[in-house]
């Protein structure tokens, strides 16, 4: 049985290069009905359409980049682990009654070596995602992830942590559950932690709820990422109690990678393949495992006590600022 080719998503600013590159479908298909040759003009137009995809990708304002990190067919957190894993096995339970699907995690063996993987886990579609709730963990989510890391640090067991999600659940549930303390608890046990620690932003990380899984020895970023103390329409509403406004709240957030590595909050940005990573998962995932192993070849050189104080110097550097007289 043939299967059905997905239709693709397509983003605003995508629409010029969708038109010439289904133009150029259009002509190979006549000149192939026609039995016409015009090889040299549709070499042409697919330079112009490399060209056009890197002046689109390469001049994205945050706005766009927050579209890209938000696109459907982004690689989640379930895609690089079981991707970039030799073997995996996912691990359920808070152990408190709660098995948050927002947050997924469990033991893998990356290059041939034991770690603990976990992150946020948006779902694919509507279906998917009422049940993934959108990538926003409850307090039962950080208890299972704080529940995993522990298990890797008492087994000498590196944590690799992805973050996705616009901000942690903020329902009467979860408040009620306690929320607050949950994130709070799991912010205070990483920076004591004596295994490596490296925490990469997949897609969007979004306030208390990314930091909840986000302290680290390293803090990686892809280029289409973004990262935010809330998102941009949660800001415009509470600033100007004006949602509509979040153009202009996320140009003044500062979420984009070359931002947040200008004011050192993030350590390295991973390149992505032209068009973004779900243009091609594939090479997305290889850039993301080298830079996974090679920092985990310097943390693992640090004694335990380096890195619990490289992480704590890390946090304390962040907001840090100098006043100038006019």
């Amino acid at each position: 049985m043939p299967t059905l080719e997905r239709k693709p998503i397509l983003l605003d600013f995508e629409k010029p290069l969708a038109d010439l590159e289904a133009r150029i479908f259009q002509i190979r298909e006549l000149a192939e009905e026609n039995d016409v040759d015009v090889s040299d003009e549709i070499r042409q137009l697919e330079a112009r359409a490399v060209q056009l995809r890197q002046e689109i990708f390469s001049g994205l304002s945050p706005t766009q980049r927050l579209q890209v990190a938000r696109h459907p067919r982004r690689p989640s957190t379930l895609d690089y682990i079981q991707a970039i894993s030799d073997e995996w096995m996912e691990l359920h339970g808070d152990r408190g009654g709660f098995d948050d699907p927002a947050l997924v995690g469990g033991v893998a063996r990356l290059a041939g070596r034991p770690v603990v993987m976990l992150g946020q886990q948006k779902g694919r579609d509507t279906k998917d995602n009422i049940t993934r709730n959108f990538g926003m963990a409850s307090p039962g989510g950080y208890r299972k992830a704080i529940r995993l890391m522990e298990h890797a640090d008492r087994f000498g067991m590196p944590i690799v942590t992805f973050i996705d999600t616009p901000a942690a659940w903020p329902g009467l549930d979860a408040e009620a559950f306690g929320q607050g303390e949950a994130i709070a608890y799991n912010l205070r046990e990483m920076f004591r932690f004596d295994v490596p620690i490296i925490c990469t932003v997949i897609g969007e990380g979004g306030s208390g709820g990314a930091l909840g899984i986000g302290v680290g020895d390293r803090l990686l970023m892809f280029e289409h990422s973004v990262y935010s103390v809330a998102p941009p329409e949660a800001c415009a509403a509470i600033l100007w109690r004006d949602a509509s406004k979040a153009n202009q709240a996320a140009d003044a957030l500062k979420i984009t990678a070359p931002d947040l590595k200008q004011l050192g909050i993030i350590d390295e940005i991973l390149p992505e393949p032209i068009g973004a990573a779900h243009a091609d998962p594939v090479k997305t995932t290889e850039i993301l495992k080298e830079a996974l192993l090679r920092h985990l070849d310097v943390l693992d050189r640090m004694t335990s006590e380096q890195r619990r104080e490289l992480r704590y110097q890390k946090f304390r550097a962040l907001g840090i600022f100098s006043e100038h007289p006019v």
